[in-house]
């Protein structure tokens, strides 16, 4: 078997960078719109105009996304199955393991959710967008009815410049704070982009390298390590099963994966298949027996932070 240490890790940066940048200047032109906007004179009328132009502007930005993730996704697949490859040996080099890769049967079903998953996560992000602006542009014009009705005027620029500077900045924050979390956090539409690009590529990747492997009839891997400072790091280099099967001192990756403790929103780690641990370098056992016990006990208390386990 070929040394799993020797084998790239995925880089999805190019990738992740393109998706971000799209949302980035949709939420950009969407703000300059509503900069544009003349607020001492915003009937509904007007507001109904510049409400089309956002539907345009995200019209462009769900079909540019989706896109990405019908070409990204599957990539990332590829990029799977290819470290599948050379990890047993079938492929020295990433060259010979991207003309042997191939999507198994179940890798093609992975897959197809996976995009389904991912532009739904994504189209979630364009409407929230849609749904705050215009609920920021309905209560905009409320509030400047409202101010040249206590004027006594109509349609006249005579708004106060604090009325003016509030409503500007409830527009621009609706348009970049399309998501809510569970908790109540806001994110900001390119971050949470960014999150979500992260975590949907590393997916397909592991899935499709665990699925290659297990229909090779391989049922054990190891965890990648980078030096994560977070409970990731209690999981590192040690060794796993893929599925149920096998030898039950190994976890399994649905065990890990569960604990929240690795494989979560954002996290860089992969799996490198094995057929026989017993047949892994020596340094590479150790390794594995001592993460094992730092990951056992850090499993037992369910402890996240890398300072409560050690």
């Amino acid at each position: 078997m070929a040394d799993f240490r020797n084998i790239p890790e995925p880089n999805y940066e190019y990738d992740i960078d393109e998706l971000t940048r799209a949302y980035r200047e949709a939420v950009t032109d969407i703000q300059d719109e509503l900069t544009r906007t003349d607020l001492t004179d915003l009937s509904r009328g007007k507001a109904q105009s510049v409400l089309a132009q956002v539907t345009v502007i995200l019209g462009r930005l769900t079909k540019k996304s989706f896109d990405w993730v019908k070409r990204v996704i599957p990539s990332a697949a590829i990029g799977g199955v290819m470290r599948t490859l050379m990890a047993l040996g079938l492929a020295k080099t990433p060259e010979e393991a991207r003309e042997k890769a191939k999507l198994n049967r179940m890798n093609q079903n992975m897959v197809a959710a996976a995009v389904a998953d991912t532009q739904n996560d994504l189209l979630a992000v364009s409407n929230n967008i849609d749904r705050r602006v215009r609920a920021a542009v309905r209560r905009a014009v409320g509030d400047v009815m409202r101010a040249n009705m206590a004027k006594g005027v109509n349609g006249t620029r005579t708004l106060s410049t604090d009325v003016l500077a509030r409503v500007r900045k409830e527009l621009g924050d609706a348009a970049d704070n399309a998501i809510i979390d569970a908790r109540g956090r806001r994110w900001k539409v390119e971050t949470y982009v960014d999150m979500v690009a992260r975590t949907k590529t590393m997916y397909a990747h592991t899935e499709a390298t665990m699925n290659e492997a297990l229909g090779r009839g391989v049922l054990y891997g190891i965890v990648s390590s980078h030096g994560a400072k977070d409970a990731c790091r209690f999981h590192e280099g040690r060794i796993i099963r893929l599925t149920d099967e096998g030898d039950a001192n190994y976890p399994t990756y649905e065990q890990l994966r569960s604990s929240g403790q690795i494989w979560h929103p954002n996290c860089r780690h992969t799996v490198s298949p094995v057929r026989r641990p017993d047949n892994l370098p020596e340094r590479v056992r150790d390794k594995a027996t001592q993460q094992a016990e730092i990951g056992d006990k850090a499993l037992a208390t369910g402890k996240r932070n890398p300072t409560d386990v050690e």
